[in-house]
């Protein structure tokens, strides 16, 4: 069965506020942290050869989480939005899978690392922030 558009515009609405709410779990007690949370979150780059800036790396990926699924929810600036958190899964991805973890736990990320590359084709739908800013401009040419 295929769906029509405002079918289509809903189950993204859902997939993204479903997808913004498991982010913001995820970033919201890693970015209040503070600096003892983010370096360790921060500390997965050395899996990719960085060995320096752990804080730096880690308050990125916490606000990347946790701003992310709030731009998510809205459907807000999806394309950085869906870059910067498919980039914080594949760091997840790498580290989980170099330090021998299970397939339960190395298949969370690659999981969101697919949907987020689905939503780059796809796009938030209508109901989206993004959809209305886009239609505001198209207005004023």
């Amino acid at each position: 069965m295929f769906l029509s558009g405002k079918q289509l515009d809903l189950g993204l609405l859902i997939l993204r506020m479903g997808l913004g709410l498991i982010f913001i779990g995820h970033g919201y007690p890693k970015l209040m942290g503070g600096p003892e949370s983010w370096e360790n979150v921060g500390s997965a780059m050395s899996y990719l050869g960085i060995d320096s800036l752990h804080i730096v790396f880690g308050f990125l990926a916490a606000s990347a989480e946790l701003f992310g699924g709030i731009f998510l929810i809205l459907g807000l600036y999806t394309l950085p939005t869906l870059v910067l958190l498919l980039c914080t899964m594949f760091v997840a991805f790498i580290m989980q899978l170099s330090t021998g973890a299970g397939y339960p736990t190395v298949a969370y990320p690659l999981a969101m690392a697919t949907v987020f590359i689905a939503l780059l084709f796809i796009g938030p739908g209508k109901m989206s922030m993004d959809n209305k800013l886009m239609r505001t401009r198209r207005r004023k040419y």
